[in-house]
């Protein structure tokens, strides 16, 4: 709901309600308009019931779920949060909430609560935004912020946490599905390039395919140990090139072993050459750059060739 209409809410209630105003001004300067929805769906004045409402001192620690909006003085959008998450985002509330600060505003707010808040954009840039600078823009349109809120539930840290592993632990069995999925499909195009070069290929326990080309007569390195690998990195669906030690004064690329510091199917694979090998690794994209795919040159779900050579282990 935006600062105008929320606006024209207020003005329409107030005049039905005038025993009950809810227009104010903190003792920090922030001016508030706040709103409740009634059955009806039509938002009438809710009064603040100081000391009943404000500080909340039974609510500090806790979470209040939001959506904000932020305009200049001159009704010029400058963030939605609904635009950016479709559900309304935890805001800490403070024991002592700052003066002046968003904070202090988000303070005045119970579950259900709408409300615009005018709050100096100076103290506001200061202490809620960590001392930046006011853009010029906002000081030319009145140096003030104009909150819109919506507040939806009160939540605790421990509930909040709760409910963070849980959406974690749902997106990791939706990116591993979908990884296994991909697998398949690149797993498919692996084996049709093998078969069409007449290569045979060996597999790592964790998925990565590799052919051996030279096998060298050094030991196989250990995890933890630093490697130095000279490789070219190609896609390949095109063959197109977008990496090579050659490009870099065909400097060998050192780093530890199965430490996560490389793609997985590096770790895999490099494990699995005895120094002074060369090899082909193939490497499927969940293996590789994912569905992000790098930079540029390396799409999502692209899978990967790399020409290598093991030249150092230590």
């Amino acid at each position: 709901m935006t600062a105008a209409l929320l606006a024209g809410h207020w003005a329409a209630a107030q005049a039905q309600v005038p025993s009950a105003p809810s227009a104010g001004r903190t003792a920090s300067g922030i001016d508030y308009q706040l709103f409740r929805q009634g059955p009806d769906g039509r938002f009438a004045p809710r009064a603040l019931a100081v000391p009943t409402d404000a500080p909340y001192a039974s609510r500090a620690g806790q979470f209040l779920t939001v959506f904000l909006e932020f305009r200049t003085g001159r009704d010029s959008v400058l963030m939605s949060s609904r635009r950016l998450q479709p559900k309304p985002q935890p805001f800490p509330l403070l024991p002592t909430p700052p003066r002046g600060t968003l904070e202090e505003a988000v303070a005045l707010l119970l579950p259900g609560d709408s409300a615009v808040f005018r709050l100096p954009a100076d103290t506001l840039f200061a202490k809620t935004f960590q001392g930046q600078p006011v853009p010029p823009f906002i000081k030319q349109a009145g140096n003030v912020l104009v909150i819109s809120a919506r507040a939806f539930e009160l939540v605790s840290r421990e509930e909040l946490t709760a409910r963070e592993q849980k959406l974690r632990a749902e997106q990791a069995k939706k990116d591993a599905a979908a990884s296994a999925k991909q697998l398949l499909k690149d797993n498919a195009q692996i084996q049709a390039y093998l078969k069409k070069n007449k290569l045979v290929a060996r597999k790592t326990p964790g998925g990565t395919s590799y052919v051996i080309t030279r096998t060298g007569k050094g030991p196989l390195p250990k995890k933890g140990q630093v490697v130095s690998v000279l490789y070219k990195g190609s896609l390949l669906a095109t063959g197109k090139v977008f990496d090579a030690s050659a490009q870099h004064g065909n400097v060998p690329i050192d780093f530890p072993l199965g430490q996560g510091q490389v793609i997985p199917g590096w770790d895999q694979a490099i494990a699995a050459l005895p120094k002074g090998s060369k090899a082909v690794l193939l490497i499927p994209s969940p293996l590789g750059y994912g569905t992000r795919g790098a930079g540029a040159d390396i799409p999502p779900n692209a899978v990967l060739r790399f020409d290598v050579e093991l030249v150092g282990v230590k």
